[in-house]
C-alpha cells in the first residue's frame, strides 16, 4: 500500500541514513497514474477558472488588489487607495499574487482572480505529491479528487480572497514536515518553518494554529534523541515567528507619516492589528481587545460558530462529506499501528493530519461567528485521511485470502463499512435542501454494489471486480459532493463576494446580498459610479485625492473602477478613528481634498461630522441622477 517502511534498522547511524536515502525514492508509478493524476488536475483547473473573467471579486479586497498594482507604497502597505493613506484589515501578503497579475496582465477581473486559480490547482497537485510519498498512488490520487470536488474549495478558488493562499502554504508545510520526518534532515524542519511563516502573512494567527501538531508529530516520530529533536523544533519555531513577525517588524520602525495608517486598529499599531483586531476580538466579548477599534468584535457574532459548525445545514454541505471517513481513518490509523516503532511512519501521517483536522475543529468551535468558507483550510487534512484510510482498508481487505496472513479480527470489514457509512452521511448532508436529490439514488446504488461486492468477496474473487467494486464504492462517496461542487460553475450558487459558497446555501447568501454591488470587478463602475467618477473628474482641479469616503463601503466601486487616491475615512467598519476631524480639515485647508461622499449605511464620526457641518450638500442632478440613494456627495471648497 504505503511508499513508507514499516520500520527502520537502529543499529548504526549509517544503517539509518542509507535507510532514509532508500525512503526518499520514488515508488515506481503505476500505469495508470500519470493519465489519471492529468485528469484530476484538469478537472480542478476547469472548476477553479470557469468564468473568472465575471469572478465576483470581493468587494474590499478587489479594490485593494487595483490599487495594490499600481502604487509600490500600497502594494507593500498593503493601501487600500492608490496614495496609501489606510490600509486594508489584513496583512497584505495574499494579495500580492493577485496585485502582481493585475499589474501584469491590466485591470481585469480575470486578472485578479488568476492567482487563486493557479494557487488552487497548485495546491491539488502539492497534496497528491505529499499523500503518494506518505501512502502510495492510490491515496495520493483519492485525496486529490477529494480536494478538487470539495465544493467550498471551488467556490472559494474564484474569488480574491485569503483562505486559497493559507490552504497552499499550510500544505507545503506539512510536506516539509513529512520530509524533515522521514529524513531526518533539518532543512527540511527549517523549510516547514518557513512556510507556516509565509502561512502567517496571507492569514495571520490562523496560520500558527498547525504549529502545535507539527511540533508534536515531530518530537514524537523523528528519528533522533529526544534533546535533540527539542531543540530542532524550537529552532523551526523560531524561524516560523521571525518569518511571520518581520513585516509587522517593518512597518512597526517605519514612522507613521510615511505609511498608511493601519485599519482596524485604534493606536496605528500593527500588532493592533493582528493580535487585536484579527485575534482576541475573536474570542472574547471585549471589542477593544489590544487596541483593537470597538465595535468590530459584535460584528462577528453572528455567523457559523459552536461544535457542530462543520456539520451544521450551511457549512456541511461546503467540506464536510467524507468527514465520517477521515474521522475512522485517523482513528483507525492511529489504533491499527500499535505495537510497531516510535518511528513509524504510517501512524505519522494519520497523527498529522487528524491533529490538523482536530485543532481546526476546536478553534472553529470556540471562535465567533465564521464565514463558512474559512472551513476550506481543513479541506486538504480530510482529503489526506479520506485517500489514506482508504488506502490503508485496502490493504487489510486484500491481505485478508494471501498465504499465511492473519486478517487482525474483522478489519477486512472497515472498507465496505466506511463506503456505507459515507454514503449514508451524504444523504444526511444534502437531505435539508434536496438540492441534488436525483443523485442521491445514484449514490445508493453504487453503495450498494460497492459494498455488496465487497462484504461478499470469496477467496477465488478476481482482483478486477474487487477493483469494480471498490471503484463504485468511491464514486459512491464522491457523486454528491460533486453535484454541489458543480453547481457553483453557475454564479447564482456561487454565494456572494463576500462569502463564495457553492449549491443553495451559496444562491440563499447571493439573493440576500444582491442589492450591493458585489457582482462587479476591475474597470466595471455601475451607471452611478460612473456618473460620479465623471463629475468627480471634471471639477477636479489639482486635489490629491478624487474623494473622502465614509467607510470602505462608500468607496470599494469606485477604487475598483478607477485607480485614483480616495481618502477612506474609518477604513473597513467606518469606525477607525482615521483620518480625525482636525486631520480632514487640515487636507481641506490644505487643497488636498474637495469632496467627500458619506452614506447612512456606516457610523458616524467626527470626521464625518466635521464634514456635513462645514460643506456643502451636491443634489444628484448636478451629475445626471435623479436620487443617490443612501449615499450623498458633499463640497467642501468653501471651507477655510
Amino acid at each position: 500500500m504505503t511508499a513508507i517502511p514499516a520500520a527502520q534498522s537502529t543499529a548504526a547511524r549509517r544503517g539509518r541514513r542509507a535507510a532514509n536515502r532508500r525512503s526518499d525514492e520514488p515508488e515506481a508509478a503505476p500505469t495508470w497514474e500519470r493519465p489519471a493524476l492529468a485528469a484530476v488536475l484538469a478537472v480542478a483547473t476547469v472548476l477553479y477558472s470557469w468564468g473568472i473573467g465575471h469572478a465576483a471579486l470581493h468587494p474590499f479586497y478587489g479594490a485593494a488588489i487595483r490599487s495594490m498594482a499600481g502604487s509600490w507604497r500600497a502594494f507593500f502597505f498593503g493601501g487600500l487607495d492608490t496614495a496609501g493613506s489606510i490600509s486594508i484589515d489584513k496583512l497584505p501578503g495574499a494579495f500580492w499574487p493577485d496585485a502582481v497579475s493585475v499589474w501584469l496582465f491590466g485591470d481585469h477581473t480575470w486578472a485578479a482572480a488568476l492567482p487563486q486559480v493557479v494557487e488552487g490547482v497548485l495546491t491539488v497537485w502539492l497534496l497528491h505529491r505529499i499523500v503518494r510519498a506518505w501512502a502510495g498512488p492510490f491515496a495520493a490520487l483519492t485525496a486529490a479528487l477529494v480536494l478538487t470536488l470539495t465544493p467550498v474549495t471551488v467556490a472559494l478558488n474564484r474569488a480574491t480572497i485569503p483562505d486559497t493562499t493559507l490552504t497552499l502554504l499550510l500544505v507545503a508545510a506539512a510536506g516539509a514536515l513529512q520530509k524533515a520526518v522521514r529524513t531526518e534532515r533539518l532543512l527540511p524542519l527549517i523549510t516547514c518553518g518557513v512556510w507556516v511563516g509565509l502561512a502567517f502573512q496571507a492569514k495571520m494567527l490562523q496560520a500558527w494554529l498547525v504549529l502545535p501538531v507539527f511540533a508534536a508529530v515531530y518530537q514524537l516520530v523523528a528519528p533522533g534523541a529526544a534533546l535533540k529533536r527539542a531543540v530542532r523544533v524550537l529552532l523551526s519555531g523560531a524561524v516560523a515567528l521571525a518569518v511571520s513577525c518581520s513585516w509587522m517588524l517593518i512597518v512597526w520602525v517605519t514612522p507613521a507619516a510615511d505609511r498608511p495608517y493601519l485599519d482596524g486598529t485604534s493606536d496605528n499599531n500593527p500588532f493592533a492589528l493582528v493580535f487585536g483586531y484579527n485575534g482576541l476580538s475573536r474570542f472574547s466579548s471585549d471589542p477593544t481587545a489590544f487596541g483593537a477599534v470597538a465595535g468590530t468584535a459584535a460584528s462577528r457574532t453572528t455567523g457559523n460558530t459552536g461544535w457542530d459548525m462543520l456539520i451544521n445545514d450551511t457549512v456541511g454541505p461546503q467540506v464536510s462529506w467524507l468527514l465520517p471517513l477521515a474521522v475512522l481513518a485517523a482513528v483507525l490509523g492511529v489504533a491499527w499501528q500499535a505495537g510497531r516503532p516510535r518511528t513509524d511512519l504510517t501512524r505519522a501521517g494519520f497523527v498529522m493530519w487528524g491533529g490538523w483536522l482536530a485543532v481546526h475543529t476546536v478553534i472553529f468551535g470556540i471562535s465567533n461567528g465564521n464565514h463558512a468558507y474559512y472551513t476550506a483550510v481543513v479541506a486538504p487534512a480530510i482529503a489526506a485521511l479520506a485517500g489514506g484510510g482508504l488506502a490503508l482498508f485496502r490493504s487489510e481487505y486484500e491481505a485478508l485470502h494471501e498465504p499465511g496472513h492473519e486478517a487482525t479480527g474483522r478489519r477486512y470489514m472497515a472498507l465496505p463499512a466506511a463506503i456505507a457509512l459515507t454514503t449514508a452521511w451524504a444523504l444526511v448532508v444534502d437531505w435539508p435542501t434536496r438540492f441534488v436529490s436525483w443523485l442521491l439514488p445514484v449514490a445508493v446504488m453504487l453503495a450498494l454494489t460497492g459494498v455488496v461486492g465487497l462484504w461478499s468477496r470469496g477467496p477465488r474473487t478476481s482482483p478486477r471486480k474487487v477493483d469494480a467494486a471498490l471503484a463504485a464504492g468511491i464514486a459512491a462517496i464522491l457523486v454528491v459532493p460533486a453535484g454541489w461542487a458543480f453547481s457553483s460553475l453557475d454564479p447564482l450558487y456561487a454565494g456572494a463576494a463576500t462569502s463564495p459558497m457553492a449549491g443553495p446555501v451559496g444562491k440563499s447568501y447571493y439573493e440576500h446580498q444582491r442589492h450591493a454591488p458585489r457582482r462587479r470587478g476591475l474597470s466595471r463602475p455601475s451607471t452611478r459610479d460612473t456618473a460620479l467618477l465623471d463629475y468627480l473628474t471634471t471639477h477636479r482641479h489639482g486635489e490629491k485625492y478624487l474623494l473622502a469616503t465614509q467607510a470602505a463601503y462608500t468607496a470599494e466601486p469606485l477604487l475598483r473602477a478607477k485607480s485614483e487616491p480616495v481618502l477612506v475615512m474609518g477604513g473597513f467598519t467606518g469606525s477607525t478613528p482615521f483620518p480625525t476631524a482636525q486631520q480632514l480639515g487640515k487636507l481641506v485647508t490644505a487643497h488636498e481634498v474637495r469632496y467627500a461622499l458619506l452614506t447612512t449605511q456606516r457610523p458616524t464620526t467626527a470626521a464625518t461630522s466635521w464634514v456635513r457641518s462645514h460643506c456643502s450638500r451636491i443634489r444628484p442632478t448636478a451629475y445626471g441622477l435623479r436620487t443617490d440613494g443612501s449615499f450623498t456627495l458633499y463640497d467642501c471648497a468653501a471651507h477655510k
